[in-house]
């Protein structure tokens, strides 16, 4: 590895003050929506999926779960949580219980992460429908006492935790037996359901309006209070007219916003020389650098970004690694990434 890189890996992180957007019914945030449904929040919980685990002594892990977390500067992250599994609870409610402030699993939560729903909420109940894929969660009347600057961050918190589950693709919120249409606080708008297409610590790239956009989300690297590494979506409004994947790329490459204390993972004299999508539905992203030579292995840091770089911008495509042309790009944790990998099912397993 080349003498001026070798600070790559030593950078440390702070974290990231969201930029504050509103949602809108239309433009770059409606995307591909799912229809509206209305059923009666008290349905019986039908089709949620559960995942595999026993039931738990105290201290046990009975259930992996991948849930949004605020960290120390207000990011959200994914964290993978093992919790004890409740009988005939579903992993979908379960999951949006750990969201709770000071909730039945406030003591799974790991240190400099801080649950985004306000304490004294109550999920009433979550139903599924699997046809167009909306999740529909009914809280109590708790869920509205928040402040106005965490309003996003708990609509994003939500519709990222529950879209990682099986067969959810967007979100509709209730309370005490109506349907919202507005958040109640800064008003919003909930006409249509929400998905993936908000985004999630969203930023605006320099070269882009805000009226001619399209997002694309990416995977930086920061650190925990005890200095254990995970990874940070952002997601970025770039020009529109893009390949999604290079543009996503470009934006890895371009590394955070100065001053957002999250750490740049891939060198930034990296340039993106294709994206190709091949016939078993892999995508083959090569690269050009002048840090990595033959032989010496890629940190695994580095190549996972990609990985979950590219697969949240290619509807979970797996991903193929080339640099440098070089024949194998094998990462520190001894894989080779020139055959296809896949994005983790679960990341940031961080222990309390």
């Amino acid at each position: 590895m080349k003498r001026s890189n070798r600070n790559l890996r030593r950078l440390s992180a702070a974290g990231l003050l969201a930029v504050p957007i509103v949602l809108s019914g239309c433009g770059v945030f409606s995307g591909k929506q799912s229809e509206a449904i209305d059923p009666p929040p008290a349905q019986v919980e039908k089709q949620m999926l559960n995942t595999a685990g026993s039931t738990a002594a105290q201290g046990d892990i009975g259930t992996q779960t991948t849930v949004y977390l605020s960290d120390a500067r207000g990011m959200l992250a994914p964290v993978t949580l093992g919790i004890p599994k409740v009988e005939g609870a579903s992993a979908v409610k379960e999951s949006l219980e750990v969201l709770v402030n000071g909730g039945r699993y406030a003591g799974y939560v790991p240190q400099g992460f801080q649950a985004v729903l306000p304490a004294g909420t109550q999920i009433h109940n979550v139903t599924v429908d699997p046809e167009s894929k909306l999740a529909v969660v009914e809280f109590n009347k708790s869920f509205t006492e928040y402040q106005a600057a965490d309003e996003r961050r708990i609509l994003e918190a939500l519709t990222w935790t529950l879209t990682g589950h099986e067969g959810i693709e967007s979100m509709q919120v209730w309370v005490d037996g109506v349907k919202l249409t507005e958040m109640p606080v800064n008003h919003t708008p909930l006409d249509r359901p929400l998905s993936r297409a908000m985004g999630i610590n969203l930023q605006k790239a320099d070269d882009a309006l805000y009226t001619s956009s399209s997002p694309v989300t990416v995977y930086f690297s920061s650190v925990t209070p005890d200095g254990i590494q995970y990874y940070v979506p952002v997601t970025r409004l770039v020009p529109t007219g893009q390949d999604a994947v290079k543009a996503a790329l470009n934006e890895l490459i371009r590394g955070p916003h100065y001053g957002d204390g999250l750490v740049e993972v891939i060198p930034d004299d990296t340039t993106v020389a294709s994206v190709e999508k091949g016939e078993d539905g892999a995508v083959t992203v090569s690269l050009q650098d002048s840090m990595f030579e033959q032989g010496e292995q890629v940190p695994t840091e580095l190549l996972q970004a990609v990985v979950l770089t590219v697969a949240e911008n290619s509807d979970d495509a797996k991903v193929k690694i080339r640099m440098n042309d070089l024949s194998e790009v094998v990462g520190t944790d001894s894989r080779n990434y020139s055959e296809p990998v896949g994005r983790p099912e679960f990341i940031n397993e961080i222990s309390i």
